[in-house]
């Protein structure tokens, strides 16, 4: 997990090294850097794989082509078998990314298993930038007279070009077009994956009968196995427990992994002091026997977060904010103990958990559905993923979601969308409840879904901030803000952290770099 910054056409050294020295905090162990005629490639490193020798940018054995990545690719063994006539350099896993690109093009990416944002420049010009298909990991460009850039936060890019800025869609590669002059022209953009693949439901599903246990362990053996392979590092992993069910499943998965090496798991909570998420994430932290942390916060404490959560997430989505807050403070502990933490991000996208989508009749039939849970995996990158990695990685911590994973999505969206639907004796969620049922705490596997702002305590005490500052606008004649491109701000809570995001982010254009959730 690092940070990176390219320019392609007309660079200019000194604004790639204000780019990179603004997002310092995404990979406080190493910086590098290299220029390749109209190519600039750096580089913030967070090490976690080849610690002592996993340092970028990476080069091919002649120097004629580079690479800088963010994220993980967690096939990197299974390429390396693959490339077995490559000397590699580095056991870095960008390395095999890089090397697969290398010899078989950009049609390669396809192949990556992981979370990754790519950016790759040879001598001659020529280069690729690619992001993952669900868009885990970041990635923003702006396309400027002879030149294109590419960082991964928006506050890497200079105040004055700020209006050009748009996110990098997940799932395409580009390539500089190479001009007579060999300066980049508009470039060439490819689509090389979705988010979700396409599914035909197998055979052995009959959607009109009850599933059998063969299903449940289907399920939990799948899931168990994207948790170990997400466990891939050289450095201590830990989980984020949220009290919930999803983080619960996580943590009991990577427990045992933990334990079969000797070890014990790391787990962090946060809440205020007797928040229902606060105490859940105890029980489940005993039962398991994990090494348990927890970061119990203030009113003051929330308070005083609140803003930096705003420019931290990059984001003024009222959701996002509420989670963002508690969320910012547990990573601020855990880093102090892992590097990595694996979360349950995705759950709710794969096992229909929200409640919106049983209560709505637009989707009680199984084909809306289904439709409604792909679109909801396709907006992650701009919503929970985008809070999930910019609060850990404010403080260099890796976030890892084994839920995302591409086999997970792949089987878990295969399963009949009716089994999802809640009914009588149904709970949502049912099937992921079953799968796990003797590996999680009875209390939490049968435990509601809270929004994680609320079940923190947070919700309440930012609530009560945003009526304060309600009081001082009106008192003082505030006129409530408009938004440029025409982003709709939808309640006083919103409006009140649009506030904070636009004294950072002022000449950026909501609508070409963020989501929404639904409502606000």
């Amino acid at each position: 997990m690092c940070g990176i910054v390219a320019a392609y056409g007309d660079i200019d050294p000194e604004k790639c090294e204000r780019m990179l020295a603004r997002i310092h905090h995404r990979g406080p162990d190493d910086s590098g850097r290299v220029q390749l005629g109209s190519a600039w490639l750096g580089h913030q490193r967070l090490s976690i794989m080849d610690v002592t020798g996993g340092k970028q940018p990476i080069a091919d054995e002649t120097d004629s082509a580079y690479v800088v990545g963010n994220g993980e690719i967690y096939n990197h063994a299974d390429i390396r078998d693959q490339l077995s006539e490559v000397r590699f350099a580095t056991d870095s896993d960008t390395e095999s990314a890089f090397r697969l690109v290398l010899r078989d093009g950009s049609a390669a990416l396809h192949d990556l298993r992981g979370m990754y944002a790519l950016a790759m420049a040879h001598t001659d010009g020529h280069g690729v930038v690619a992001r993952d298909p669900i868009g885990i990991k970041p990635l923003y460009w702006a396309k400027l007279p002879g030149v294109t850039l590419f960082a991964s936060e928006l506050r890497a890019f200079d105040e004055a070009d700020q209006p050009m800025v748009e996110a990098f869609p997940p799932g395409y590669v580009w390539s500089p077009g190479l001009a007579e002059s060999g300066d980049v022209s508009e470039g060439t953009m490819v689509r090389f994956a979705d988010a979700v693949p396409v599914q035909v439901r197998p055979a052995r599903y009959a959607p009109d009968k009850q599933w059998d246990d063969s299903v449940l362990e289907h399920i939990r053996s799948v899931l168990s196995d994207s948790v170990r392979r997400h466990m891939m590092s050289d450095v201590p992993v830990g989980v984020f427990l949220s009290g919930g069910l999803d983080s619960a499943i996580v943590a009991a998965v990577a427990a045992q992994v933990a334990a079969e090496k000797g070890e014990k798991l790391p787990t962090f909570a946060v809440g205020t002091e007797s928040s229902a998420d606060l105490l859940a994430a105890r029980a489940v932290a005993e039962y398991l026997g994990t090494d348990h942390h927890e970061i119990v916060p203030t009113a003051a404490d929330l308070e005083e977060a609140l803003d930096e959560a705003v420019t931290v997430i990059e984001h003024f989505d009222p959701a996002l904010v509420r989670s963002a807050v508690p969320n910012l403070l547990l990573a601020r502990e855990a880093v102090k103990h892992v590097k990595v933490v694996l979360t349950g991000e995705g759950a709710d996208e794969l096992f229909a958990g929200y409640s919106y989508v049983h209560e709505d009749p637009a989707f009680a039939t199984p084909d809306a559905l289904q439709a409604e849970l792909v679109r909801s995996i396709e907006t992650l990158h701009e919503l929970n993923l985008q809070r999930c990695d910019r609060t850990t990685m404010n403080y260099g911590l890796e976030a890892r979601v084994p839920f995302l994973d591409a086999t997970v999505m792949e089987e878990m969206l295969a399963i009949p969308a009716e089994w999802k639907l809640m009914g009588e004796g149904r709970t949502e969620k049912q099937l992921l409840r079953e799968a796990f049922q003797d590996m999680v705490l009875d209390d939490i596997l049968w435990r509601g879904k809270e929004q994680f702002g609320d079940g923190s305590g947070a919700g309440e005490v930012l609530a009560g901030l945003v009526e304060k500052e309600k009081a001082k606008e009106g008192a003082q004649g505030a006129e409530p803000p408009v938004v440029e491109d025409g982003w709709e701000l939808r309640s006083d809570e919103e409006v009140a952290y649009y506030r904070t995001w636009h004294r950072s982010f002022s000449g950026v254009k909501p609508n070409a770099t963020l989501g929404a959730f639904a409502t606000a």
